[in-house]
């Protein structure tokens, strides 16, 4: 009898124990929840809203950042300048011809590949897109000695062929500066428009064809009307782009007197006696305003339109038989490579063995300049923080947007809209106006937060940045995945970051580790936002090269450049090949 008392007593005790343990856990769940949402909110505040309310204040206020001062509106007083309107001129103006003409060679080269029998279009895809992947400082410099007026490369070439003494080139001229721009944009639209083209239903061309039109009228009526989603989004994409471009114009617009909004604030901030943070920060807000005009009108355009292009019927798109004009198109692609990627870095490897680039005679071969930055304690500072930036900023960033996306795509719960919104925000702010926002943001911060002149101030900048492609990159693979496999997990006990973990993730890996290449990527090119967030010892491989390239020697940046091509490279291959050749096995 005693004995089971005491056993009755025992599972009382344990089942008011589980209830207890039931209950702590409940509570947990019920208090975390709101906690962790509140944490991410305010988290996404500072990388993406901060900075814009930093902008606002400093465009306010009458002195450079940590200094006392007034508020007043000189800043905006001072934007309607006649000095300031061709700033935006030039801006808008560079901006939007480059992005129709990248737009109009990104579509050729997207139809070449998709959709006609052009030979080895696989390798001819991966030719195309690679500029994308080149930090445009490298692209810069090389282009900055192959087209100079008098001691370029191509310019010597063409004069001893010829014998004569004109320039056929000048890269330091508006249309240096808009080719310059087109050799990023060109891919980047590709990369859009290309999968738009496999995409599409042949039958609505075939109907358009057998109606009476035209080859030339199909293709406008019918295949670009229906590609009018991916190419004005990638068209503002890329004209946002252009706007925010920076090393463009500060290598062959600002030599001639050809300025931007970009290179104005630069000089503003850096190049005067007493720096006008002012000015400088009124005419971001100004950049961050045009961005949202811009994608408004985005808005306004596609409202109410329909664009089905993909059925539930089977199809395959239709190639188009070139018969010998396909040699055309594959030379076509081949020039493309070769004026984008081949001639850069040929030049890069050029200007590395001599001792003077524009004058290449065998007794100025030297390795010299190779041991000038082998020695160079400045570049080995920079090398090794940028490989840390990049491996910890791509890692923060893509764990961050992992979250962001599971949030947003995968629950029900209150603020994730908002979630959503804060996350994309830093995709409207270009590189050079976040980190004047920052700039400003992390100045007034309190000395017990000691982010301003550090890596951390480098670090947020990257993250913010690359926030929007981590989450889209995440969200796109997340939805691929069934609920009811992280419902199983959650059935057989596994807590929320257990399932996020070994389920999502472990299945998304792929998508993963594209972003993560990308947002590497993305970290070894910014400039605009690290030339203004750096700080001695905190320098990255971007700012070294600019550096040297004001100092007068092109010839150490190009080595510096070969070392940076030569990560981009390998990082490519990584993404191509393993991670390819994993998801080919999913």
């Amino acid at each position: 009898m005693g004995s089971a008392t005491l056993q009755g007593r025992s599972e009382r005790a344990t089942i008011a124990a589980l209830r207890a343990g039931r209950a702590s856990l409940g509570d947990l769940w019920r208090y975390g929840r709101p906690a962790g949402m509140t944490a991410l909110i305010l988290l996404l505040c500072f990388l993406s809203l901060y900075p814009m309310v930093m902008l606002l204040y400093g465009s306010l206020h009458s002195t450079p950042p940590g200094i006392p001062g007034t508020f007043n509106l000189d800043g905006y007083l001072g934007i309607a300048t006649t000095e300031n309107v061709v700033v935006l001129a030039n801006t808008i103006g560079l901006s939007f011809v480059k992005t129709i003409l990248a737009l109009a060679l990104a579509v050729l080269l997207a139809w070449i590949v998709a959709r006609t029998d052009t030979p080895g279009r696989g390798v001819l895809e991966v030719l195309i897109t690679l500029p994308f992947f080149i930090p445009p400082i490298l692209t810069a410099t090389a282009w900055a000695m192959l087209g100079n007026a008098q001691v370029g490369t191509i310019n010597l070439a063409w004069r001893w062929l010829s014998g004569s003494d004109t320039t056929l080139v000048d890269v330091y001229s508006y249309g240096g500066v808009v080719w310059h721009m087109m050799q990023y944009s060109t891919p980047f639209i590709f990369l859009f428009v290309v999968d738009a083209f496999r995409a599409m239903d042949p039958a609505l061309e075939e109907s358009s064809r057998m109606s009476g039109a035209t080859r030339w009228q199909t293709f406008w009526r019918v295949t670009f009307a229906l590609m009018l989603p991916v190419t004005t989004s990638a068209f503002i994409l890329s004209f946002i782009r252009g706007v925010e471009s920076f090393e463009s114009a500060v290598f062959f617009g600002t030599p001639v007197g050809i300025e931007v909004i970009t290179t104005t604030i630069y000089h503003s901030i850096t190049q005067r006696a007493q720096p006008d943070y002012q000015s400088a920060t009124a005419l971001s807000f100004a950049a961050l305003a045009l961005m949202f005009l811009l994608l408004v009108m985005q808005n306004r355009l596609l409202r109410g339109r329909s664009f089905t292009t993909v059925t539930g019927k089977g199809y395959s798109p239709n190639i188009t038989r070139l018969g010998r004009l396909r040699w055309v198109t594959f030379g076509v692609c081949i020039l493309f490579f070769v004026l984008t990627v081949a001639l850069p870095i040929g030049q890069l490897l050029l200007s590395s063995f001599f001792k003077f680039f524009g004058f290449y005679q065998a007794d100025m071969l030297t390795f010299d300049h190779y041991r000038s930055v082998w020695e160079n304690s400045s570049f080995w500072r920079a090398f090794r923080n940028t490989m840390l930036l990049g491996v910890a900023g791509a890692t923060a960033t893509m764990a961050l947007g992992g979250i962001v996306a599971y949030v947003t795509t995968r629950t029900r719960w209150r603020g994730r809209r908002l979630i959503d919104i804060l996350a994309w925000l830093p995709w409207m702010m270009p590189g050079m106006v976040l980190g004047i926002g920052f700039l400003w943001g992390f100045a007034i911060l309190p000395h017990q937060i000691p982010i301003y002149g550090t890596l951390w101030a480098l670090l947020l900048a990257y993250v913010a940045l690359g926030t929007p492609v981590a989450v889209r990159v995440t969200s796109a693979a997340y939805q691929q995945i069934a609920t009811d496999i992280e419902e199983c997990s959650r059935v057989h006990g596994a807590g929320w970051w257990q399932t996020l973990g070994r389920i999502l993730i472990a299945l998304a890996w792929p998508a993963f580790a594209v972003g993560w290449v990308l947002i590497f990527f993305g970290i070894m090119r910014e400039l605009s936002a690290s030339i203004l967030l750096y700080a001695p010892g905190t320098e990255v491989l971007s700012v070294v090269m600019l550096k040297m390239w004001v100092g007068g020697k092109p010839e150490e940046v190009s080595v510096v450049g070969l070392v940076m091509l030569v990560l981009v490279l390998l990082f490519r291959w990584v993404q191509l090949k393993v991670i390819k050749k994993r998801i080919s096995t999913l």
